[in-house]
C-alpha cells in the first residue's frame, strides 16, 4: 500500500519504521523525532493491512497517548485511530484486569485506590497495631511498599528476605514486614487495587495462567512501548509476557534520557533489551532538530563521561549558535540577579517573549530566590509542575505560625495551626471556639486567651492542650520584641515541633519538604542579614519579615490568565520540553550532582544524564550558573563549582568569572580551586565550623542515599546505606549576627574603604565605591554593583574585601 507519509521522514527515521518483523529497538536522541517514529510506525502497520485493535501502544501518560492517537488520525484517519488500544500501563492493564478479575480473585467492580486512599489505610494499620506513627510515617511505609511491589516481591517473599529484614531493623522499622502483609490483605477484602497492584496483578494474571496470555498475545499482535528507558522491573516482565509468543514488539526511547531512577526506573532494561528478544535490530535516531550544533555538541561531550550507555552520536544540521555560557556569581542572590538582568538583555536583543525562558534548577527548594528576584524585577513567572515556594504546605504551615506570633487576631492562621502538629485539638474544639467567638464577637485567640470568661464549652482535659498551646505561642510574642526573625523563627520551627514532624519522614516527597524548611531557615538568615548591613537593623522582626513575603504571595495568581511567562521547574519536570532560552541554575557540588547520590557511580551517572535532559532542553542560549556561597540548611556555605562543568568539552563552553566579570575561552579543569577560598571583612566562619560549635549549630545533616532498595534481580533488598539527615536540633542562644561581625575588632576602621575603590562583597559581587560617608560605627558607602544595582552599606555589618 502506497504509504505517501513516509517521505516527510528521514532515512533512520524510515527504517525503524518499515521494520516490523521482529523485535526492534530505536534509540532516540533528544529532539530527534520519537514521537514521530511512533505514530508513523502505528499508522504504516494499520496502512499494510494490521487492524487497529491488534496494536497496543503504551504510554507513561495520557497527554503523551492522546497526543500521538491525535498524529495518527491525521496520517489515516481517526475513524481509524480511535480503535487502537492506546493509553498508560495503568489504565490498558487496569482494563483487561477488569474483565478477567475472577482469576486473580477479585471482583470486576474493584476500587483503585491513590495515593491518598493507600496511605489513609496504612495510617489506620499503623495506628491498630499501635505502632510510633513518627517512626511508621505513611508515607515512607507506602514508598517502601510501592518499591517492593514493583520489583514483584509479595508480602510472603519480603517476609522470608533476610537482608528485608535487616534494613528494616536498621531503619528502626522492625515492622514493615507484618504493616506490608496486613495491607495486601485489607485491600484485597475491600475488593481494592492501588496503582501498584494494577501492575503486579497483570503480571500475576499473565504469568500463572497460560491460556490468558496466550489470548492477549494472539490479541495484541503488535506491541509498542513509549519512553522504554522509564520502565520498570514489572512493567518489563509485562512487555515480555504479552509478546512471548510472536516477539512483535518495538521499544523506542533513550537510555541518555534515563532519569527516573528514584521512582523505581531500571535503566538495564533498555541496556538490556537485546539480549531479552531474539535477533533485535536497532536504530539510532541521531539528528537533533531541536538545538543548535554547539548545544548538541556540549550535551554530547558530556554525556560520553557515563560508561554504562549504548554509543550514539547526535548531530544537528541547524545553525551553528553559541557556546554555553557559564556565569559565576558571590551569592545565590546575585545569581538570580544575573539571570533576571540576562533574561531582560536577551529579550531585548532577540525580540522574544518571556514564555521563551526556563529556568532549570535540582530541587524545588531552589526556587525561592529566582521567585523574590523575578517579583522585584517585575518579570512574571510561574512554576510549572509544582507550587510556588511560599505556597508549599509546610512553608505555609511555618508562615502561618509567624502570622498568628505578628498577629493573634489571625483567625485563618489559627485554624491552621491549632492542632498542627497534632496536639490533641481536634476539628469539634476548634469548632465550638469558633462559635463562641461567633457568638461573643471575639476573636478565636480572645476565647481561648480567658475561656471562662467567654463560657467555652470544652473538657478538662482539652482545656488544658488549649492552654499549652496559647503559652507557647505567647511565649513567642514576647520574645519577637527583641528578636529577629531568623533568631525566633528558627526557634519556633524547632519548638513547636514541626522539625520532628518533617525532619522524620524520609520519603521523597519527606525529603523535598525538608529542603524548603531549610531553604526557608536561609530566608531568614538572608533577610536579617541584609537588613542590618543596609543600616536597616530596626527591621528584622518576624513582622517585618511576613510584610517583605505577604508581597509575594499576594501575587502568586496575577498571571494565572497571562500565558507569557517564564516557566520555573526542576529538570525532572522539563523532560519532554523545550525553550528557545534555557538557564540551568545551582551548578555547585552537593546541588548539582545532589548531595545524596555521592558515593554510588551509578546515581551519579544518572545524575550526569539528568543534566544532559536539561542541556538539550534549549533551542538557541544554554546558561549555566553557580555561586560561591548560598544560603543552605540556615547557614552561608561556600561551594565548589560541579564535576559536571568540567566534562563538557571545554572548547564548547565560555566562562565568566565571578571575579571581574570578564568572558574566558575555557573554565578551569579544577572545580575544587575555581572559586578559591576568599574570606571577606566580618565574614563568619564557614558551614563546617558552625557545625562544631554547639552554641551556633542550627542544622546538623544525615544523608539519605536515594536508592533503589529492590534492585538485586528482583529477589534480595539492598540494605539503605546513610550518613545523617539536616535536621534543625537547637536555636542559636544568641543571633550570630551579632557575635564576630560585630565586635569592635570586626568593625571597619576609618580610612579603609575610600571613594572609588573596588569592593568584592560576599553576597553582592563586584562593585565600585560611589561615596563613603559618617565615622565609626556610622560610616556607610554607597556602592555601585555589577548586577545587584546601587547598595547603601552599614560598614561595621558589611562582608567585603577591598580588591581595587
Amino acid at each position: 500500500m502506497n504509504c505517501n507519509f513516509l517521505e516527510e521522514l528521514n532515512d533512520s527515521q524510515r527504517m525503524a519504521v518499515e521494520y516490523c518483523d521482529g523485535p526492534s529497538l530505536v534509540i532516540a536522541g533528544a529532539g530527534s523525532g520519537k514521537t514521530r517514529v511512533l505514530t508513523y510506525k502505528i499508522a504504516y502497520l494499520i496502512e499494510n493491512g494490521m487492524k487497529p485493535w491488534d496494536i497496543l501502544a503504551l504510554t507513561f501518560t495520557n497527554k503523551a497517548a492522546n497526543e500521538m492517537k491525535s498524529r495518527i488520525g491525521g496520517l489515516i484517519g481517526e475513524e481509524q485511530a480511535r480503535y487502537i488500544h492506546m493509553g498508560t500501563f495503568h489504565s490498558i492493564f487496569s482494563r483487561i484486569l477488569r474483565v478477567e478479575a475472577e482469576h486473580i480473585g477479585y471482583q470486576s467492580n474493584f476500587t483503585i485506590y491513590d495515593e491518598n486512599d493507600s496511605r489513609s489505610l496504612l495510617k489506620s494499620i499503623i495506628k491498630e497495631m499501635q505502632l510510633n506513627d513518627k517512626v511508621y510515617k505513611p508515607a515512607t511505609v507506602h514508598h517502601y511498599i510501592s518499591m517492593a511491589k514493583n520489583h514483584l516481591i509479595l508480602p510472603h517473599q519480603y517476609a522470608a528476605d533476610r537482608s528485608a529484614l535487616q534494613r528494616d531493623h536498621a531503619m528502626h522499622m522492625p515492622a514493615m514486614s507484618n504493616i506490608y502483609t496486613a495491607y495486601c490483605e485489607r485491600c484485597r477484602k475491600a475488593n481494592a487495587m492501588d496503582f501498584d497492584d494494577l501492575l503486579t496483578y497483570t503480571f500475576m494474571l499473565l504469568k500463572e495462567n497460560r491460556d490468558i496470555r496466550d489470548k492477549y498475545s494472539e490479541r495484541f499482535h503488535y506491541v509498542l512501548v513509549d519512553e522504554y528507558q522509564d520502565t520498570n522491573s514489572v512493567q518489563q516482565q509485562i512487555v515480555l509476557l504479552l509478546t512471548s509468543g510472536h516477539q512483535h514488539v518495538c521499544a523506542v526511547g533513550d537510555d541518555a534520557q534515563s532519569i527516573y531512577g528514584f521512582r523505581g526506573a531500571n535503566i538495564d532494561n533498555i541496556l538490556d533489551f537485546r539480549q531479552m528478544f531474539d535477533d533485535v535490530r536497532m536504530f539510532k535516531l541521531e539528528q537533533n532538530y531541536r538545538s543548535t550544533q554547539r548545544i548538541v555538541e556540549a550535551a554530547n561531550s558530556l554525556i560520553k563521561h557515563n560508561e554504562r550507555q549504548i554509543p550514539k552520536d547526535v548531530f544537528s544540521k541547524n545553525a551553528e549558535g553559541e557556546k554555553l555560557i557559564l556565569k559565576q556569581a558571590y551569592s545565590d542572590r546575585e545569581e538570580a540577579l544575573i539571570v533576571c538582568n540576562d533574561i531582560q538583555r536577551i529579550r531585548s536583543t532577540d525580540r522574544c517573549e518571556y514564555s521563551d525562558f526556563a529556568i532549570l534548577y535540582r530541587t524545588n527548594s531552589q526556587s525561592r530566590s529566582f521567585e523574590e528576584s523575578m517579583r522585584k524585577a517585575g518579570i512574571p513567572y510561574k512554576i510549572y509542575g509544582g507550587l510556588s515556594f511560599y505556597q508549599r504546605k509546610e512553608i505555609k504551615d511555618i508562615i502561618a505560625y509567624f502570622r498568628l506570633v505578628a498577629n493573634p487576631s489571625d483567625e485563618e492562621a489559627f485554624k491552621r495551626i491549632i492542632n498542627y502538629p497534632k496536639r490533641g485539638i481536634g476539628d469539634t474544639t476548634v469548632g465550638r471556639i469558633i462559635s463562641t467567638a461567633t457568638e461573643k464577637g471575639a476573636s478565636l485567640w480572645d476565647v481561648i486567651s480567658a475561656p471562662q470568661l467567654y463560657n467555652l464549652d470544652v473538657s478538662k482535659g482539652t482545656l488544658t492542650k488549649i492552654e499549652k498551646f496559647r503559652t507557647l505561642i505567647n511565649g513567642y510574642i514576647e520574645r519577637s520584641l527583641t528578636e529577629d526573625a531568623y533568631s525566633l523563627g528558627t526557634d519556633i520551627i524547632k519548638s513547636s515541633g514541626i522539625a520532628n514532624e518533617i525532619f522524620s519522614d524520609n520519603s521523597p516527597e519527606g525529603m523535598s519538604r525538608q529542603e524548603n524548611v531549610n531553604e526557608l531557615v536561609g530566608g531568614l538568615e538572608e533577610f536579617v542579614e541584609s537588613r542590618r548591613e543596609e543600616d536597616r537593623g530596626n527591621e528584622t522582626s518576624i513582622s517585618d519579615f511576613l510584610q517583605e513575603v505577604s508581597l509575594l504571595t499576594d501575587l502568586d495568581s496575577d498571571n494565572s490568565d497571562n500565558r507569557n511567562y517564564v516557566s520555573l521547574m526542576t529538570v525532572h519536570s522539563a523532560k519532554g520540553l523545550e525553550f528557545p532560552n534555557v538557564f540551568i541554575v545551582g551548578m555547585e557540588e552537593n546541588i548539582f550532582p545532589n548531595q545524596m547520590c555521592m558515593g554510588s557511580k551509578r546515581e551519579m551517572e544518572e545524575e550526569r544524564r539528568l543534566l544532559y535532559v536539561a542541556i538539550t532542553r534549549a533551542e538557541k542560549h544554554c546558561i549555566l550558573t553557580c555561586a560561591k556561597n548560598r544560603f543552605r540548611y540556615g547557614k552561608l556555605e561556600f561551594g565548589t563549582p560541579s564535576r559536571f562543568i568540567n566534562d563538557i568539552d571545554p572548547s564548547l563552553i565560555v566562562t565568566e568569572r565571578a571575579d571581574d566579570g570578564s568572558f574566558e575561552g575555557n573554565y578551569s579543569r579544577n572545580a575544587n580551586t575555581a572559586f578559591g577560598s576568599s574570606r571577606y571583612q566580618n565574614s563568619r566562619p564557614v558551614a563546617s565550623q558552625f557545625r562544631s560549635d554547639p552554641q551556633r549549630r542550627i542544622v546538623q545533616h544525615r544523608e539519605e542515599k536515594s536508592v533503589d532498595p529492590f534492585s538485586d534481580s528482583f529477589k534480595r533488598i539492598l540494605s539503605t546505606r546513610s550518613a545523617g539527615l539536616r535536621r534543625i536540633t537547637e536555636p542559636s542562644p544568641t543571633p550570630s549576627h551579632t557575635t564576630s561581625a560585630t565586635s569592635p575588632k570586626a568593625m571597619t576602621a576609618p580610612g579603609v574603604i575610600n571613594e572609588g575603590n573596588i569592593i568584592e562583597h560576599e553576597r553582592f559581587g563586584i562593585g565600585s565605591v560611589i561615596r563613603v560617608e559618617g565615622t565609626g560605627e556610622n560610616t556607610k558607602a554607597t556602592v555601585q554593583f555589577k548586577n545587584a544595582g546601587t547598595k547603601q552599606l552599614l560598614l561595621k555589618f558589611a562582608r567585603f574585601k577591598v580588591i581595587g
